[in-house]
């Protein structure tokens, strides 16, 4: 096995070797300068001929710059060394499950140090988060799940036991929790794709007012059993999109309006900008509060933080239209400029996404 040196005896070494490079360069230069004059001027006298004094005065000059050169290379070692020190320990103590660790910082490092150390810290929080949201996702991922599948085995186990007679509306409730698990699987395995980067798109030169308008009429009528009032102003924006993915992207923003805001006015809007497209979904429903606004697009949250009630969804929804906007090259926010109610808005780009 191959033992790697230590930065700090590289270092010392690499300096310690120039300035004993540098001497020796000086004194056989010497050397060589009074053996040439002899020898070229041998009958010339030379009161500065090398002297054993000379030699031990150079032996002298040389200890010093070694010396010298040593304690210059340990100083500058250590400055360099610390910040990796730290990034290295950091480093093992996540490698052992510890993903709160960070590196610290050294007052005298160099700007590329201090480069390393801020952009390790934030790699080192974004696996945090990201094993927070693991540990989160498996959990809420076995909630989801659970729940349907305990339903639908209950009721199965209730028909076989005699205890539900047999009708299309018995079988119409057993399909509805069946498709809620498909809807569920459907919506993690889009998910799935997305954070590794192979959700695949069909891309087409699309007009989103187009695309907008039957979304909005296909789910117009769910729409209007929750009370909501449905206005479209849809300007022409020609971009090049999956058709398939924006009116999921879609269904599942008017879906979400249906759940949390009834009652409510919903305006769909489509626009084009100079580079972009834009689909802006907009309601007048009691909204999030600021600091939970930024939490939308979270996998599994709600807003309510309730799992049990009724009106309830999966919590993927809005999550998946990031998902698919990013996708696209584009992104999903929600608007800042509303006071009451909430506004989805989805950026796409008008040219071909790489």
């Amino acid at each position: 096995m191959v033992v790697a040196s230590s930065l700090n005896r590289q270092l010392f070494r690499a300096m310690s070797a120039l300035t004993l490079g540098a001497f020796a360069v000086m004194f056989f230069g010497w050397i060589a300068y009074y053996w040439l004059y002899d020898w070229l001027f041998p009958a010339e006298a030379m009161t500065d001929k090398l002297q054993m004094s000379d030699l031990v005065v150079l032996g002298l000059i040389l200890a010093v710059g070694v010396s010298s050169a040593a304690i210059v290379g340990w100083l500058q070692a250590q400055r360099i060394v610390s910040p990796l020190k730290s990034v290295a320990t950091t480093v093992r103590s996540i490698a052992n499950g510890d993903f709160s660790a960070r590196a610290e910082g050294t007052k005298r490092a160099f700007s590329e140090a201090e480069s390393l150390i801020t952009d390790f810290n934030a790699m080192a929080e974004r696996l945090e988060n990201a094993e927070a949201e693991l540990r989160y996702s498996n959990s809420a991922i076995a909630h989801e799940l659970r729940t349907p599948l305990t339903i639908l085995r209950g009721r199965l186990q209730g028909l076989s036991d005699g205890a539900y007679e047999p009708s299309p509306e018995f079988y119409g409730r057993l399909i509805a929790h069946v498709d809620d698990l498909a809807r569920i699987v459907e919506d993690l395995r889009t998910l799935g794709l997305s954070s590794a980067g192979r959700l695949e798109l069909k891309l087409a030169e699309i007009d989103l007012a187009k695309e907008a308008d039957i979304a909005t009429t296909s789910i117009e009528q769910e729409l209007a059993n929750a009370g909501i009032t449905v206005k479209r102003d849809l300007g022409r924006a020609i971009v090049f999109a999956d058709q398939a993915r924006i009116r999921q992207a879609l269904l599942a923003i008017l879906d979400n309006a249906r759940r949390y805001a009834p009652g409510s006015v919903l305006v769909v809007e489509t626009r084009a900008t100079k580079d972009r497209g834009l689909i802006r979904c907009s309601d007048n429903g009691p909204g999030l509060p600021a600091s939970s606004k930024k939490r939308v697009f979270e996998r599994f949250w709600r807003g309510d933080d309730s799992r049990a009630r009724s009106s309830g969804g999966s919590g993927l929804g809005l999550p998946i239209v990031k998902a698919i906007a990013n996708a696209h090259g584009g992104d999903a926010v929600v608007s800042d400029d509303r006071e009451i109610g909430l506004s989805i808005e989805i950026w796409l780009p008008k040219t071909r996404h790489a």
